[in-house]
């Protein structure tokens, strides 16, 4: 499978990342799974006229494409021109590059949330214009238009997060090497499910703090983020605290709180990120799929029931209260 990787309006982070990834020869492993990366503008040595014969190889059919992926937003300002960005040495706009290149790719994969959706490239007056491959935040369109497909019949393929995680990458390159991703391995917004059905709260270290509704008040406290310091992982789609990043870490775990990076409009949440917004004591953003009727009624259950070890812990940044000790047996 020929991979061709394009870089647009953004900083470059899921580049950074994909370095992350948990073997140091990614490069070798996927070309173990048959993908051959036909150029990376950081990762390839070929540069200039090399690219350019690359590209050109592409359009004409000589060199097959099975996968383009598009890192950073597109900009198309000014006036829709795309002048804002013209791909080094060829006097056109990476718009038009990208517009024509995916009508050769099978698959057209956004690669980060600026690519999904436009992201923080996108984000305040926007004076590039800066949108997504087929999203301008969650609303269908962006560069390519709603009804774009592939000549693999998909839409683009949005592997958002900011950045996104290596191994959502890898994974997903892997999988459409193997033909094994169609309609139905994707969510309503097309991102790859195998992340996207997840939740960030599943598997994060602070859960019992969630669930006695025990929270921290600072960011280096212990407890639940939720409350207080603006913590999104109960409504966000991705595995974070369950693929790891670097093997060991994500955002909560570090005591930052989930920023919702895989959802269309993240970088413009309408308060600051690390507050959570409240209306008579009860947070707007409310975990998925539960009614507030309920939230409510639980969250003043549990806490009313929280252990004095668990309260104490929320508040502080290490253990001062441990677990009591007890039998376990029941003889």
């Amino acid at each position: 499978m020929n991979v061709l990787w394009l870089q647009s309006g953004g900083c470059g982070g899921c580049s950074m990342s994909l370095l992350c990834a948990n073997t140091a020869d990614f490069d070798g492993q996927l070309r173990a799974a048959g993908i051959d990366l036909l150029w990376h503008p950081s990762l390839s040595l070929a540069s200039g006229e090399e690219v350019r014969a690359l590209l050109q190889s592409v359009l004409d059919g000589a060199t097959p494409l099975d996968a383009l992926c598009v890192e950073g937003a597109l900009l198309r300002g000014p006036n829709g021109t795309g002048r804002f960005h013209v791909l080094a040495g060829t006097g056109r706009p990476m718009i038009d590059w990208v517009r024509e290149l995916a009508t050769r790719a099978s698959y057209v994969l956004a690669i980060g949330s600026c690519a999904a959706w436009g992201g923080v490239t996108a984000g305040g007056p926007n004076p590039t214009d800066a949108c997504g491959l087929q999203y301008d935040d969650e609303i269908p369109g962006g560069l390519l238009g709603a009804e774009f497909r592939s000549s693999s019949g998909l839409p683009v393929i949005n592997v958002a997060g900011c950045p996104t995680h290596p191994g959502w990458v890898i994974d997903t390159l892997m999988a459409l090497a193997a033909s094994e991703i169609a309609a139905q391995d994707l969510d309503a917004y097309a991102r790859p499910r195998f992340y996207a059905d997840h939740l960030v709260h599943h598997g994060c270290t602070r859960n019992e703090y969630y669930e006695f509704k025990a929270s921290a008040v600072k960011p280096s406290d212990l407890g639940c983020l939720m409350e207080h310091l603006g913590c999104k992982g109960t409504q966000v789609h991705a595995d974070c605290n369950t693929r790891l990043w670097n093997g060991e870490g994500s955002c909560t775990r570090a005591g930052y709180a989930c920023v919702a990076c895989t959802e269309p409009g993240f970088q413009e949440p309408g308060h600051p990120f690390h507050q959570t917004p409240k209306i008579a004591g009860i947070p707007v953003g409310l975990p998925t799929d539960m009614p507030k009727a309920w939230f409510v009624a639980l969250a003043s259950l549990s806490k009313s029931a929280t252990p004095k070890r668990v309260r104490v812990n929320a508040v502080a940044d290490h253990l001062v209260e441990k677990p009591a000790i007890r039998r376990t047996r029941l003889t």
